[in-house]
């Protein structure tokens, strides 16, 4: 092309121009062929050209692609939330399709803060989060998120929500050590109601394993069990943020289930379609439903293409694909298989300070000093051109932030789709290694 008028994430930046893909592996133009490490942005999580899920989008396409919400429900729509009424755990029995993840997450804030209108109690109108966080980016969901960097061109706009430390034990933002600690970071939950008043939070919303904006964070065992506690106590709905972590990718359907927690509301995006079309979903609780059926009996959110036939159809064949794969387990199996190998790799390279996460969701952290914890400088880029040099080699990885206040950190998530099998693991492995030593020969 001359000229291109696309908006990419870097306006003068030349991005290789994707031709097709199968399986792990995406190939461009020219015939280069990448491993999908990160699948998409977390996304691709059956792989590339499922010829299932092709085969269920051309029969929804040769029906009805679109209709109105307001106007008819639909087969594929119905289906689907009976589908995942199924799956989801505890009385979490209802589902809202929105478009994106940001847009599940504004609905759970919306939807919580409606209940407590209904029930008679509209003071508790706020919804507070967790710094080290990230919930999307529309002003509502940053509002939400904790992520440094992502909320500094709009500061002015956003709601002071981020409240809570995380629960991120390698730079522990209170100096303690688990499990002596005695689960402060959890303890915080409580510290923040107490200074805003319980009366005045409708919601906590937080990601199970922090994905963006921390590089795969997992809490110690113990923490997801008080914080449940503490909303309990308090009237607050527990809102988990499962756009990235659902649908398998840490080894279960839903991650917090690795805690036996279940929580009033969950959002989900990303691996529920599987990237083939937009869609994502706020799964609610019968709870919260049955206080709005008895009350106005109107959810007060909406879009355009909200629960269409088409996206529906797709996601509905990514659920029964991964069953008929057996792929939740699979990407238990791969996870750990594929955790090992990157412990490997952090005793051979010196500035890989920690190696976290769950199933196929994984997150490296990268330091100066590996005993002190010391971050890279911010001007020598780690994170940038160790993505850069791994894409030039020929493998996709995410970049994530890192740091205790969310800046001067380097960190990547590894999230291959969770079909890789033991030899594409290998693979990705072999040229993740190779990306680390160029990048060692930088530094």
């Amino acid at each position: 092309m001359d000229q291109s008028y696309l908006i990419k994430p870097l306006l003068d930046k030349d991005y290789p121009v994707i031709s097709h893909g199968n399986g792990v592996f995406l190939y461009d133009v020219t015939g280069k062929k990448y491993l999908d490490g990160s699948s998409g942005a977390v996304t691709a999580s059956i792989g590339h050209h499922v010829q299932a899920v092709i085969d269920a989008m051309a029969d929804q396409a040769s029906k009805v692609s679109f209709v109105y919400r307001s106007q008819f429900s639909s087969v594929p729509a119905e289906n689907l939330a009976s589908k995942l009424m199924n799956i989801a755990p505890g009385d979490i029995n209802w589902s809202f399709f929105v478009n994106s993840g940001t847009e599940a997450v504004e609905t759970a804030m919306k939807i919580s803060i409606q209940y407590w209108q209904e029930v008679g109690k509209p003071h508790k109108n706020q919804i507070i989060s967790r710094w080290k966080s990230y919930h999307g980016i529309t002003i509502g969901a940053l509002s939400l998120s904790g992520h440094a960097e992502r909320r500094r061109r709009f500061e002015t706009l956003l709601e002071k929500s981020p409240v809570v430390e995380p629960p991120y034990c390698y730079r522990c933002p209170f100096n303690l050590q688990y499990p002596g600690c005695g689960l402060k970071c959890a303890e915080d939950l409580e510290r923040a109601i107490e200074e805003i008043g319980a009366d005045n939070i409708a919601g906590f919303v937080a990601e199970p394993i922090i994905g963006a904006a921390a590089a795969a964070i997992c809490p110690p065992d113990g923490y997801y069990q008080r914080i449940a506690e503490i909303c309990k106590k308090h009237a607050i709905h527990f809102i988990a943020d499962e756009v990235m972590t659902g649908i398998g990718r840490t080894g279960k359907m839903f991650a917090m289930e690795h805690w036996g927690v279940t929580p009033d509301i969950i959002c989900i995006g990303k691996g529920m379609s599987a990237g083939y079309s937009p869609i994502a979903a706020t799964l609610v609780s019968e709870s919260i439903i049955g206080g709005i059926l008895k009350g106005s009996k109107i959810v007060m959110s909406g879009h355009t293409y909200s629960a269409n036939p088409q996206s529906s159809a797709v996601a509905l064949a990514v659920l029964e694909y991964m069953e008929s794969q057996d792929l939740v387990e699979h990407s238990r199996v791969m996870g750990d298989y594929l955790l090992e190998e990157l412990l490997q790799l952090k005793t051979a390279f010196p500035f890989i300070g920690d190696v976290r996460g769950k199933g196929l969701l994984l997150g490296l952290e990268m330091v100066e000093d590996n005993t002190t914890k010391y971050p890279f400088a911010t001007d020598k880029a780690v994170t940038t051109r160790l993505v850069e040099l791994a894409q030039k080699n020929g493998l996709l990885i995410y970049p994530a932030s890192a740091g205790i206040e969310g800046v001067g950190g380097d960190a990547i998530i590894i999230a291959p789709p969770l079909s890789i099998t033991k030899e594409e693991v290998d693979e990705l492995i072999s040229i993740l290694e190779k990306t680390l030593k160029d990048l060692q020969g930088l530094l």
